[in-house]
């Protein structure tokens, strides 16, 4: 079995000699065209031996196996001139009469993606350490696909490109709880490198409900993921790839909020499932809030997403939601949407996430929101998660592990009010005027609970406070 482990360090530490490349961003979104082509090659000879006629979408002088596989073939300025003026030029130009085709795939992929290794002989280095890796064996892919999870993880520390990465025990626990089955249509609207997706196929998989390949391929077909961004779009193309889904034409690049009005989404794009963690805290671009109705007209993401997933969801399909506080607690529009999700939703469930789950690269508190469409909601269990005992705060050393959710599993199926879980009605809801961001009324007496409202008050109070002592000194 190939050391897949000591050929990435190998590749990246070949990379780190090439001038053109900067950061870790820049060499993972380097990484993943190569492997791209190089994963689709070795799916294209396994085509091929079933089907004698298959024809690829790719020209054959791009196809890996013409200018890539021979160790010994173009190299230095002639290799780069061929990537820069060849290669990326045919394949961003690619025909396509079908963008969820094979052929909509690969130019999708390379649309905007970049060489951005400028010396050819280091390149054909990396190059020839790819072909170590063969993807139709099962044991390289699967290996592949574990430290794959690591680089997905390392974008983290590569400024924004960290929000593309949910961590991986909290996907999982969101899936596992959403439940997801065969035969249902499982969207991720704004589904970054493909974790939730992901979790939903293994989930599923794991269920001992997909025996056959008749009814592998219907699985396939019902997970649905569209995102924004080209880089994690490649690397969510590429994750499926290595997940054993063999076209992932259902992952699109494209913008669910502003692709059409909300209203012009009809009964075909209703899904059953919903998983995603909505990207938060950023602006849509001038015009898309105009694609929904006047009341909640917003900029921001999250909120619009929110209005769109109650919109598309079937009655009663179920959703699995990574939010953040202020949108518990947001006045205004949130309001607006927040009675329209309780009204059309049973929010049967929120958990409140520790303090810091994102922690380094985001500081903001968020919790999972779990509703199912088509009955108002009555009542909401919170469950009020906290930090492993002795640990202050997450870091990138000693992030959530998936243990740390067992308690809340163990909760989840009978509940009852304890230290760290209770319920709210809608009555009390709609006397705070739609404000969700309920403190535990439960915990222990001797720490102090404030919610997030009253924490951020405090925090501006404290800051007044410092301003006023500066000015004085």
């Amino acid at each position: 079995m190939t050391d897949v482990q000591n050929v990435i360090k190998n590749i990246q530490n070949i990379m780190r000699k090439d001038a053109g490349v900067d950061g870790d961003a820049q060499r993972l979104s380097q990484l993943v065209w190569i492997l791209f082509l190089k994963i689709f090659d070795d799916r294209e000879k396994s085509h091929e031996l079933i089907d004698p006629s298959y024809k690829s979408p790719i020209p054959e002088e791009l196809r890996w196996r013409s200018w890539a596989s021979n160790p010994e073939g173009i190299t230095g300025e002639e290799l780069s001139q061929f990537i820069d003026k060849e290669l990326f030029p045919k394949l961003k130009a690619l025909s396509v009469r079908d963008e969820n085709s094979p052929a909509g795939i690969v130019r999708n992929v390379f649309a905007d993606s970049y060489n951005y290794m400028k010396n050819g002989t280091l390149i054909r280095q990396v190059i020839n350490k790819i072909n170590d890796i063969n993807f139709n064996k099962k044991d390289d892919r699967h290996q592949f696909g574990d430290i794959y999870e690591g680089l997905l993880k390392d974008l983290q520390s590569a400024g924004n490109a960290g929000e593309f990465y949910t961590p991986r025990p909290l996907t999982k626990f969101l899936v596992e709880m959403v439940d997801p089955k065969l035969g249902e249509t499982i969207l991720d609207p704004a589904c970054g490198t493909g974790g939730f997706l992901i979790n939903a196929l293994e989930h599923v998989r794991a269920s001992g409900s997909v025996p056959t390949q008749e009814e592998e391929n219907e699985l396939q077909q019902s997970i649905r993921g569209v995102e924004l961004k080209q880089m994690p779009h490649a690397l969510a193309v590429t994750n499926f790839m290595l997940h054993d889904v063999e076209n992932p034409t259902t992952i699109r690049h494209d913008d669910m909020l502003a692709a059409k009005a909300l209203t012009e989404y009809g009964p075909s794009d209703r899904v059953d499932v919903v998983v995603a963690n909505p990207p938060f805290g950023g602006v849509v671009a001038d015009g898309v809030e105009k694609n929904f109705p006047a009341k909640y007209r917003t900029k921001a993401t999250e909120l619009l997403f929110l209005v769109l997933i109650t919109h598309i969801l079937k009655e009663g399909g179920r959703a699995g939601l990574v939010f953040p506080d202020g949108t518990l607690f947001g006045e205004g529009v949130s309001t607006e949407i927040k009675k329209h999700l309780l009204e059309t939703c049973n929010l049967h469930t929120i958990v409140r996430l520790p303090q810091g789950v994102f922690n380094p690269y985001a500081g903001v508190n968020t919790n999972l929101l779990f509703f199912t469409k088509g009955e108002p909601t009555k009542d909401v269990w919170y469950y009020h998660m906290q930090l492993p005992e002795g640990m202050k705060q997450y870091t990138k050393g000693k992030p959530i592990k998936h243990n740390e959710f067992d308690v809340v599993r163990e909760w989840w199926n009978r509940r009852v009010e304890n230290e760290f879980a209770h319920k709210v009605s809608i009555e009390q809801i709609q006397e705070r005027n739609f404000n969700l961001d309920f403190k535990n009324p439960n915990a222990p007496a001797a720490e102090e609970q404030l919610s997030s409202k009253e924490l951020r008050k405090k925090v501006l109070e404290s800051e007044r406070v410092i301003q006023s002592l500066i000015e004085k000194l």
